[in-house]
This record gives structure tokens, C-alpha cells and sequence, in this order.
């Protein structure tokens, strides 16, 4: 598949689809667009994981819906430690205090400890973590968005949007359509250096993230580096060999290829010399991206029109959904 290019020009057919009200039964769905809608953190370098579970397939999503709206999530990033740095607060984090206003307050922290087990981290995490949850349903929802892309992670954090939208739509009118989960067909991509937590941009080792920037020499070194185990041979069996396992997921990520297909090609060979296949893999997956990415970076001026155009047009969807949240809501 060919690297995501901003310049695209979608001209996409629509599509209708009907929802649930909170009862269970069916009830007429709002007059929407048949709208997908997924975001990013601005933080960091998006890495191998990023574009393998996310990214590429935002690419295909473009052919099939009628309303897609990709975002970078600048309220999201500052829910943890980031370099020093202001962002003024705007409808969305209103919309959130309104929705937050409907859930138990146990459900954002049984999701956050969810979070941080699967990233591995260690700390209690912020106030701003703990409502991370309905800030990120506030930006679903606040789009009528009918279907998000997410990997496995983030299921328990849709469910929340489709409780909030469902309380919503009871109390005041079938107002929200519920989300549905798009589930990417990629495996979890996990670190290199410890395969039993998922790849992440704040991986303090350098070694555990390929990055969608790397170099090919660097690449080649994580994947040199890459935390394995003692038996030579190249299987898929994520409970008891999690770190092969994880190349064996990138390679059949990378290639295309089925994981039975990647482990009877890699027969015979022994899992330092696989760990070459793999880098080579990413390299030549990765290669055409980084390129893309270079001659973007050099056009600031095209980057800027395309994130103004898209401001004025998400400012455009969200504004009017927000002052209906508040009119039903009882505020003037």
C-alpha cells in the first residue's frame, strides 16, 4: 500500500445505517453523515505500532465512508507530562464536563488502571489521566460519529462513549448516534524490549520503538536488539514465547502475509536470523512512508493550509452539535 498522502481528494458514496436507542429497540437514527472519526497525540514521533494498528488503516477507511475526520488531539496530550506548553480550553472540554456529568466516576478509573497496565506504567497517573476516557468520548460523540477505529486498548474507552451517548439519548432524545468499534485486523505491536507491554512513544528505552522516522540502521539495530528468548526455532505462541511472537505479528503486519503463512516461510531459520528478515521487512514498508514524510516536512506552508482548512471545517460540525448539547441541556 502506498504511503498516506494529505493531498488525497475524496470524493466518497454514502452510506445509511440505522442505531438503538437506550432501551434496546429500535429508533430512527439522527440525520448524520455515515462519519468515522479517529485521532492522534501530537506528542512524540508516531511509531511502527501507531501506523500498523492505526494510520494504515485510516488509508483504506477513506474508500468506504462518507465523513471521515482525522484529528490531532492537543487536549490529550497534556493528560500526562509533557514539555512546558499552553492550550486554550475550547467546546470540547466543555462538552466533556456536560457529558461527564451522566457516568460513575468508577468507570473512568477501572479504564485508566486498564491503560496503564497495558502500557506498563507504573505511576498513579493525573486527575487529567483519570478523565481521559470522557474527554476522548466528548471528541467522538461531539462529532456524531458512528464509527471509530481502535485496537483492543481502546475498546473499553468506546464503550464508555456508547454509555454516555445511550444516558444521553434517554434522558433528553435520540440526539447521539452510538459509536461502533472498527477493530484494526492487526495484532497488538508490542515493545522490543519487553514484548509483554504494547510499543509506545514514551518508552523511556530507545531500543523498544521503531520509529515510522528511523533510519534503516536503526531500524536494523532494534530489531537486532529485539528481546526474544532461548529456543532458536520461529513460532507464534504469544503466552509462552511473547517476544518472537511480536515479530512474527510485525512481519505478517509489514508483508501482508497470514501469521501460519510468516512462521512456514521462516522455517529452518533460528531466531537471530530472523530478527534480519523482520528489519529488512519494516525497512522496505517503512521506506516509501519516511519519504512521503520528508517532502512534507519541506512544504510548512501546505502543511499549515491543510490543518487551518481542517480547523475551520471541524469548528464548522462541532459548534452547532454544542450548542444543541447545551440548549437540551437546559442552558440558554
Amino acid at each position: 500500500m502506498a504511503a498516506p498522502s494529505l493531498r488525497r481528494v475524496l470524493r466518497l458514496p454514502a452510506l445509511k445505517l440505522g442505531m438503538k436507542s437506550f432501551s434496546g429497540e429500535a429508533s430512527p437514527a439522527p440525520k448524520v453523515a455515515d462519519r468515522v472519526f479517529s485521532g492522534i497525540q501530537p506528542t512524540g514521533v508516531p511509531h511502527l505500532g501507531n501506523y500498523l494498528g492505526a494510520i494504515e488503516s485510516w488509508v483504506r477507511l477513506q474508500d468506504a465512508y462518507s465523513s471521515i475526520l482525522y484529528s490531532i488531539v492537543d487536549l490529550h496530550s497534556i493528560t500526562v507530562p509533557q514539555d512546558a506548553g499552553a492550550l486554550r480550553q475550547n467546546i470540547l472540554d466543555m462538552t466533556a464536563s456536560l457529558l461527564a456529568c451522566g457516568i460513575n466516576p468508577e468507570q473512568s478509573v477501572l479504564f485508566q488502571q486498564s491503560k496503564m497496565k497495558s502500557s506498563g506504567q507504573k505511576d498513579e497517573g493525573s486527575l487529567g489521566l483519570f478523565t481521559y476516557p470522557v474527554l476522548q468520548s466528548a471528541d467522538i460523540l461531539l462529532y456524531k460519529s458512528m464509527h471509530v477505529p481502535v485496537g483492543e486498548d481502546q475498546v473499553q474507552h468506546l464503550e464508555l462513549a456508547q454509555d454516555i451517548a445511550r444516558i444521553f439519548n434517554n434522558q433528553y432524545g435520540c440526539f447521539f448516534p452510538i459509536p461502533k468499534a472498527i477493530l484494526s485486523e492487526t495484532k497488538k505491536i508490542r515493545s522490543l524490549r519487553n514484548p509483554v507491554a504494547k510499543m509506545s512513544k514514551s518508552d523511556p528505552q530507545k531500543l523498544a520503538t521503531v520509529n515510522i522516522t528511523d533510519t534503516p540502521e536503526e531500524i536494523l539495530l532494534k530489531f537486532r536488539k529485539a528481546v526474544t528468548d532461548f529456543t532458536s526455532e520461529v513460532a507464534y505462541d504469544p503466552e509462552t514465547r511473547p517476544g518472537v511472537s511480536n515479530l512474527v505479528a510485525v512481519h505478517s503486519a509489514v508483508t501482508g502475509m497470514t501469521v501460519a503463512e510468516v512462521v512456514h516461510q521462516s522455517k529452518g531459520l533460528d531466531t537471530a536470523r530472523y530478527k534480519y528478515l523482520v528489519a529488512e521487512a519494516v525497512i522496505e514498508k517503512l521506506a516509501p512512508i519516511k519519504n512521503e514524510i520528508e517532502k512534507l516536512r519541506a512544504e510548512k506552508g501546505f502543511l499549515e493550509q491543510v490543518l487551518s482548512r481542517g480547523a475551520e471545517k471541524a469548528k464548522e460540525l462541532a459548534g452547532p452539535t454544542y450548542h444543541e448539547i447545551r440548549k437540551l441541556v437546559g442552558f440558554s
